[in-house]
């Protein structure tokens, strides 16, 4: 009975705390996944998020300085989610905040007011990916020659006005940009992560096992008078239990006196 409870405590105890971490961060995401955006393109903003996205919104800090959430000012909330149209104040780093505080990875976008941007990743990209840098020219035609920079140092010219990284490394992390016949972009970084070791499948069990976490961590929130309920037929058990009385075993001279009794 002692470790059928200790089980129960045990189960409670990290099914609370599995839900007191909130199942998890989150993770900005970008679309289209761009750095540099023109004046009065829209781009859709969300917090992709491990578990419950309640409470997750879309923050930013743009040139101006402004800490502010996406609102009727500079965005569309949708959700989690937050879709802007884009002029050049709107030029900052975005992230994903939680009402407790929480960010996530933040994201730098510019918007020009120019003829030319340098389409490159917004979010961080895998060594090994395949990766497409394009000089974008607003007008027509759109494929005009360009040099592209690294760091300020000229790489190579594209006449189709893009340029390609197949397999690209953290030698290629740097800050980028174009120019063209039409104009300069701005500049941008790239940033390259390590690929890691390939992820080993998790067992069964263990999968099993979370997932009655998560089972239990949404009972729980749903319905907290179910944790009373536990604690209540947990404590009868015991009392139950210790209520019991035992038939005492007769002694040595208890059984003597039985058999006087008899005779």
């Amino acid at each position: 009975m002692k470790l059928t409870l200790l089980c129960w405590q045990l189960l409670l105890l990290s099914t609370l705390v599995y839900c007191s971490l909130g199942q998890g961060g989150a993770s900005l995401s970008v679309s289209p996944d761009r750095a540099q955006f023109f004046e009065f393109e829209s781009v859709s903003l969300s917090c992709e998020v491990q578990g419950n996205s309640a409470g997750w919104r879309v923050v930013r800090n743009a040139e101006r300085g402004n800490h502010t959430e996406c609102n009727t000012d500079w965005g569309k909330p949708q959700g989690s989610s937050c879709i802007v149209s884009l002029i050049p104040s709107d030029s900052g780093e975005y992230w994903c905040e939680s009402g407790s505080g929480e960010h996530s990875n933040a994201v730098n976008i510019t918007v020009h007011d120019g003829a030319v941007i340098l389409e490159s990743p917004a979010l961080p990209v895998t060594e090994g990916d395949y990766v497409t840098l394009r000089c974008r020219y607003q007008g027509t035609p759109s494929d005009l020659t360009a040099d592209f920079y690294k760091d300020g140092s000229l790489i190579r010219a594209e006449s189709s006005g893009e340029m390609t990284i197949p397999a690209v490394s953290k030698s290629d992390e740097g800050l980028y940009k174009c120019t063209n016949s039409e104009g300069e972009s701005p500049e941008s970084w790239m940033t390259v992560t390590d690929a890691g070791p390939a992820p080993i499948p998790s067992p069964a069990v263990p999968v099993l096992s979370m997932s009655l976490l998560r089972l239990l961590c949404s009972l729980l929130v749903g319905s907290p008078y179910l944790l009373v309920t536990i604690i209540l037929l947990v404590k009868g058990c015991r009392s139950r239990t210790q209520g019991e009385t035992r038939v005492p075993r007769k002694t040595h001279q208890d059984q003597l006196g039985d058999r006087v009794e008899e005779e």
